[in-house]
């Protein structure tokens, strides 16, 4: 999938973990402001993908590319390509016991704002962003003073990754089953949030696995990974005809 002046651009990638064989050869196009979503069975390689463009470490790269506007992602550490704009949310969000909530976003935001040539935020300002974030994702003020993900629940631990991602503001988000956990207010916070990053030139590629998340969504592009690679490339007509037969396709199925 390639598309012109691409603000994220994916050739050939292929990655492993211990001698595994994840990603056999990826190449995609992300341009500002749009959607990807990415489908598949378990162990096809999406978590995997963005992991590899955020940098974790038990992930390597055997051979290929990946630019960010033009810049060598794969040659940044982990800190230098969120510092470039790269946001990644995870599947399964960790506790960071004895670190508050509030420390540790306005920490990344600051080390972000510096990198954009802005000036730091004090508490104070941070603060009331972050109230204000917090109550139109549904986040209860409480979470901010407590250790990151500590005793939170699923869907609080979800919607504690969109306050995130609400106050980074980044260039590239990768959100992994963000709505996973989430009751119907979380779903609809989700889709309220990508729609105002779209609107301000962030893209996104979204893994999900529910047709009605995708649908309220509207991406751009929808792809379904199978081991390891990019099987098919499509629209929501490709996320709705998986819904209906699941990942186990024919080739005359995904040649239709």
């Amino acid at each position: 999938m390639t598309t012109p002046n691409p603000l994220l651009q994916v050739r050939d990638l292929r990655v492993q973990i211990g001698d595994r064989n994840i990603l056999k050869s990826v190449s995609l196009d992300v341009s500002a402001g749009s959607l990807v979503v990415l489908m598949g069975a378990n162990g096809s390689g999406k978590s995997t993908l963005g992991l590899t463009l955020a940098g974790h470490p038990h992930y390597r790269v055997v051979s290929g590319q990946a630019h960010l506007d033009g810049r060598d992602l794969l040659a940044m550490n982990a800190h230098e390509r969120a510092r470039a704009g790269v946001f990644v949310s995870f599947q399964s969000p960790p506790d960071i016991p004895g670190v508050k909530n509030n420390l540790f976003i306005r920490s990344a935001l600051n080390a972000v704002r510096e990198a954009r040539g802005q000036e730091p935020l004090d508490a104070f300002d941070f603060l009331t962003s972050a109230r204000a974030a917090a109550q139109q994702l549904g986040l209860p003020e409480a979470m901010l003073a407590r250790p990151v993900n500590e005793g939170f629940s699923g869907g609080e631990r979800k919607r504690n990754e969109l306050l995130q991602l609400a106050l980074l503001q980044p260039r590239l988000a990768f959100l992994d089953e963000i709505d996973s956990g989430m009751d119907v207010d979380g779903v609809r916070a989700v889709v309220q949030l990508v729609h105002q990053l779209r609107a301000k030139g962030t893209a996104l590629v979204v893994i999900s696995h529910y047709l009605h998340l995708i649908e309220s969504l509207a991406p751009d592009t929808v792809l379904r990974l199978d081991q390891g690679c990019i099987a098919e490339t499509g629209g929501l007509d490709l996320a709705r005809s998986i819904a209906k037969t699941g990942f186990t396709r024919s080739p005359e199925l995904a040649e239709a």
